[in-house]
């Protein structure tokens, strides 16, 4: 297992580099100039000298080459700094720690919702003996995945914040707020889950070993939630390690619908006005939180499957592959 760790370090490690660097060479080659906007965008830009526009590009690191800039952040980040705002003059990791919290908020009771809605419909739609029924809810998660976010979310705004007056619409304030944002993410996320779930469940419901446990006398309740859904479960827990990451990139979205403050807000500001110092704090995060719930579901896996033990990765991914 130390080995395993000491791997998944490096691994790690790797990830957050190339993250780095593919987003400073990307805002690098973005046209634009986020000092000039700074100073003065439209008309006034007009009234910034040049003398003015080397000061303020000297003063944020802008003057040196290319190579040099990425050396300087890089060596910079590894120590958790990311500099300054070009924007706002503020430490970059520290406008990202503090917009962090409710993002998180977010974020993790929509992977609650989407673990109870979508496993919910799976197991349901698997187990119930109304075929129409069984029909109805396997049917929803293609739905939920094809609805976009943002539709999704201004719909739940008219329903319950406009016409039943339960929700608030807009904020942060208290945890009424975060209800409605984390459903709409949850949404997309939980028919994800919900297919995983449901096309693994009928595989193992069909597999020989359910026909042994059935003729051992066991309930059907028993075959269904004791023994197959634990080895279902594999590829759903998988799954989730990688939607996981995705839901910070859904407050981006839903951050902007209902008017909330946190990483989503601060992201789209930041890549509007090329602030490189925040837009490079945030996506470096984004990696760092992947990397570690990915981690964590990958720990999780022997605890589901004795089998796997010394190989979490490779045999885990050959079983979940390969049936």
């Amino acid at each position: 297992m130390t080995g395993y760790l000491l791997r998944r370090a490096g691994q790690a490690l790797v990830v957050l580099w190339a993250a780095f660097t593919l987003s400073f060479v990307l805002l690098y080659l973005l046209p634009g100039d986020a000092v000039l906007a700074k100073l003065g965008g439209g008309e006034a830009a007009a009234t910034v000298t040049g003398a003015q526009l080397a000061q303020a590009r000297a003063e944020y690191g802008l003057d040196d080459p290319w190579p040099v800039q990425y050396g300087k952040r890089l060596l910079s980040a590894l120590h958790g700094d990311f500099g300054r705002s070009i924007a706002t003059g503020d430490s970059a990791t520290h406008m990202v720690v503090a917009a962090l919290p409710p993002t998180l908020a977010v974020a993790g009771l929509g992977l609650v919702l989407a673990v109870v809605l979508g496993g919910g419909a799976a197991l349901a739609g698997t187990y119930t003996r109304a075929r129409w029924l069984g029909t109805l809810l396997l049917s929803l998660p293609p739905l939920g995945i094809s609805l976009p976010v943002f539709w999704v979310g201004l719909v739940l705004v008219q329903i319950f914040s406009f016409q039943l007056r339960l929700l608030p619409a807009l904020g942060n304030q208290g945890f009424a707020s975060v209800i409605l944002p984390a459903l709409t993410i949850s949404l997309p996320t939980g028919a994800v889950i919900g297919q995983v779930l449901a096309k693994s469940l009928r595989t193992q419901l069909a597999e020989p070993y359910v026909e042994t446990v059935r003729a051992k006398g066991a309930s059907r309740s028993r075959v269904h939630f004791g023994h197959a859904l634990r080895n279902a479960a594999m590829p759903v827990l998988t799954m989730v390690g990688v939607v996981a990451g995705q839901l910070l990139a859904g407050s981006v979205v839903t951050e902007t619908v209902f008017s909330r403050d946190g990483v989503g807000r601060i992201t789209t500001s930041a890549v509007t006005g090329q602030d490189i110092p925040v837009v490079q704090a945030v996506i470096v995060l984004a990696a760092f939180f992947f990397v570690v719930v990915n981690l964590a579901v990958d720990l999780l896996y022997p605890l589901l499957d004795p089998r796997v033990r010394r190989d979490p990765v490779a045999r885990a991914g050959k079983e979940l592959v390969h049936g």
